[in-house]
């Protein structure tokens, strides 16, 4: 009976070490994390300006900004951002393909720590040759 109490004892004190562990306080707060640019024109790339707050007490340095593909963009001061002060981030989307995107871009920053933006749309394919001829255009280029 002792030892099964002792188990338990020893079992429950390492559940309690393995729950302690810090969350680190939050430097890093994003205005907003997800832009719809809507349905977008092929071929014509966007771009979206993502503002992010420096909440801590000390400078802070954006280690990467990274997306998941090439026709995605970041584009961010390497700069420190101030104590209180805003940066931007970029981010351009290259409308290539046709169709729904949804595409994340990482943050890293201070030891390792990561934020995720979005952006989303829909692109539609231009209609193939030029726009058709317009009768009453050429009726208002006459003059008198």
């Amino acid at each position: 009976m002792k030892s099964i109490l002792s188990l338990l004892l020893v079992l429950t004190g390492f559940a309690a070490v393995a729950q302690t562990a810090p969350t680190p306080p939050e430097v890093l707060t994003l205005k907003q994390t997800e832009h719809d640019f809507g349905k977008i024109p092929q071929g014509k790339p966007v771009f979206y300006s993502f503002e992010i707050v420096n909440v801590s007490n000390e400078p802070l340095t954006l280690q990467n900004v990274q997306a998941t593909c090439g026709c995605t963009t970041p584009e961010w001061s390497k700069e420190p951002i101030a104590p209180g002060a805003t940066a931007i981030i970029k981010v351009g989307y290259n409308a290539a393909a046709e169709g729904p995107f949804e595409k994340p871009i990482t943050i890293t920053y201070k030891e390792g720590q990561t934020k995720v933006l979005k952006i989303k749309g829909t692109v539609w394919k231009a209609p193939e040759g030029s726009a058709p001829a317009n009768a009453s255009v050429q009726f208002l280029k006459k003059t008198n």
